[in-house]
């Protein structure tokens, strides 16, 4: 995937957007059958965890958790406007698009609908504008579960959008306006702001709102003991190691890693020396997303944990693979699973994600990832 981002100027009106919130349901408990030996998580969650088998019994509404700590995704919301093209247009040229149709995305939003879809209680904070971009990401995300109490509507900005350009083999290039994403975020986020993350059971943030940001609400996230994953995804500039430092797990995809290192990373022993340098900027555990390779979790002064692909049916579309696969990472951690069982859950949620179109809409929800996982 090839992204370039812009960003509009920054001044705004900032609203803050209560949105009524349609609860996910949940399967009952789900785990793993394949680790005899697992060790059990040191945190007690109130929340059933993976199951080998889907119950027949009534779903239970996710309010039935209250003291379940959330996943917290903090990051962007854009309008994702899709053109089917056979091929991408040579410069100079304007080529006629077989489809096209406007889908909510973003990296941020993709994640936060991911974590509700696969019925763990997830909360996104972001911004969107008040026009019908806004109205039809917060809609999508309200209807797949998401808390929305920490989303704020800007009047003067419009939401942040993007152009996917979508081939026959699934592949795809992305051109990203910022928006509301890059726009109007207060220079220091209050102790109300920050609340949220500081019960959260896990962070999630993306490189497609500001560095100042996501540097803050790792730093609350930190001084409260919970874990922050960084997806590397977003803007292409250096990373900042005030950022880095206070990371616990960092994402990026082979391509990300290289741009960040200055490296090469086509083999695997080129990606461990990239890494390496990634461990020497402060950040102990880099989880590499290798695409067709599948991925690979490399904690420093271990042996690196690999992941191959959970082979597709069929690949329709790859954008928000990475996002469905970060976030399934997540929700496993967050569950207690062994990191082995993160990247396998992830890995099956990522394959389920490529064979339908759309980000959103192609999140898979936990019953189906679980039987993919059953049947491989």
């Amino acid at each position: 995937m090839k992204a370039v981002s812009f960003s509009p100027a920054n001044h705004c009106n900032l609203k803050l957007q209560k949105y009524p919130i349609k609860q996910p349901t949940l399967a009952n408990p789900i785990h793993f059958n394949n680790h005899q030996n697992q060790k059990p998580s040191n945190k007690k969650h109130h929340f059933p965890s993976f199951s080998i088998k889907a119950s027949k019994t009534p779903q239970t509404p996710l309010t039935k958790y209250p003291n379940t700590p959330p996943l917290v995704v903090v990051g962007s919301a854009n309008a994702d406007i899709y053109v089917e093209i056979d091929r991408l247009p040579a410069e100079g040229e304007t080529i006629s698009a077989k489809t096209g149709q406007t889908l909510a995305g973003g990296k941020g939003a993709n994640q936060a609908a991911c974590g509700a879809k696969l019925s763990y209680p997830t909360y996104f904070v972001g911004q969107v504008g008040e026009d019908a971009h806004g109205k039809l990401i917060t809609e999508a995300l309200k209807n797949g579960g998401v808390n929305l109490d920490c989303v704020r509507n800007l009047s003067d900005v419009p939401t942040g959008h993007a152009v996917v350009m979508l081939q026959p083999d699934g592949q795809n290039s992305i051109i990203i306006v910022g928006g509301a994403n890059m726009s109007c975020w207060p220079e220091k986020l209050s102790d109300e702001d920050l609340e949220v993350v500081r019960k959260a059971g896990v962070v999630l943030l993306q490189r497609e709102i500001p560095d100042l940001v996501n540097i803050q609400v790792a730093k609350a996230a930190k001084s409260a003991g919970v874990p922050v994953i960084l997806d590397a995804g977003g803007m292409d500039a250096p990373m900042p190691p005030e950022l880095l430092n206070v990371v616990d797990i960092f994402s990026p995809n082979e391509s990300e890693l290289a741009r960040l290192t200055c490296m090469s990373t086509e083999s695997f022993e080129q990606i461990g020396q990239a890494v390496v340098k990634c461990h020497k900027m402060g950040v102990k555990q880099v989880l590499v997303k290798l695409g067709a390779k599948g991925s690979a979790l490399f904690i420093e002064g271990e042996k690196p944990i690999k992941q191959t692909i959970i082979s597709a049916a069929r690949v329709l579309d790859t954008t928000g693979a990475g996002d469905t696969f970060t976030a399934a990472f997540a929700v496993a951690l967050v569950e207690g699973k062994t990191k082995e069982e993160c990247m396998r859950f992830a890995a099956a949620a990522a394959s389920l994600c490529v064979q339908v179109k759309g980000a959103i809409p192609s999140m898979p929800d936990r019953t189906s990832v679980l039987h993919l996982l059953q049947t491989v």
